[in-house]
């Protein structure tokens, strides 16, 4: 099946945020590369998926809700093995318990100046998460037919000054404000898991 990439990006994108992007080409930025991975498991008989919590830090990702995943190394042979090597290492999942589907659509984030690749994958049983503590605050297991749910799609307030308090479109997620990059590719597997079961 096709992706709804840009289209489906575009709605969880804050009016603000698409006037920034027009302005940007981010070929010229040399962006530096990253890989996240969209991890589908099975939990109390629900496809579950799983995010993380940023610790707080002096940074634009403070305390934000993300995917496991992170910057590319120079070991990493493939963004792929980047977005597995990540959530070994951040959540405690290991690779060889992953199965990979399929790359999604990559998401430009100006104020990181990064590429994120995210990549869709399943395990056929629950994980055993270890968080790392010096990246991960939590570990959050969240129900797919949360994402589902139009109800949790929502707005709020940033209250982060160091990237403008400005009301964005997110998804409420068992208490959790997910919004930015990670909601953009959110959207975009909940969009393409709709497809599927309209289908």
């Amino acid at each position: 099946m096709s992706l709804p990439g840009v289209k489906a990006h575009a709605s969880l994108v804050s009016t603000d945020r698409k006037k920034e992007l027009e302005l940007i080409n981010p070929v010229l930025r040399n962006p530096r590369k990253a890989g996240v991975l969209l991890l589908v498991f099975p939990k109390n008989h629900r496809a579950h998926i799983v995010l993380i919590q940023r610790p707080v830090y002096k940074g634009v990702h403070s305390a934000q809700i993300a995917l496991p995943g992170g910057k590319v190394e120079k070991e990493d042979s493939s963004l792929e093995q980047t977005a597995l090597r990540e959530t070994w290492e951040e959540v405690g999942v290991p690779p060889e318990q992953i199965a990979l589907v399929r790359e999604m659509t990559k998401v430009y984030i100006p104020p990181s100046n990064f590429w994120v690749y995210p990549f869709l994958g399943y395990a056929d049983r629950q994980p055993q998460f270890k968080r790392q503590e010096e990246e991960v605050a939590a570990v959050l297991e969240i129900p797919i037919d949360s994402l589902l749910d139009e109800s949790n799609l929502t707005t709020h307030r940033t209250g982060k000054a160091d990237i403008r308090d400005v009301e964005v479109p997110s998804f409420n997620l068992g208490g959790h404000m997910v919004w930015g990059a990670t909601a953009m590719m959110l959207n975009e597997f909940k969009v393409f898991l709709k497809t599927i079961i309209a289908s």
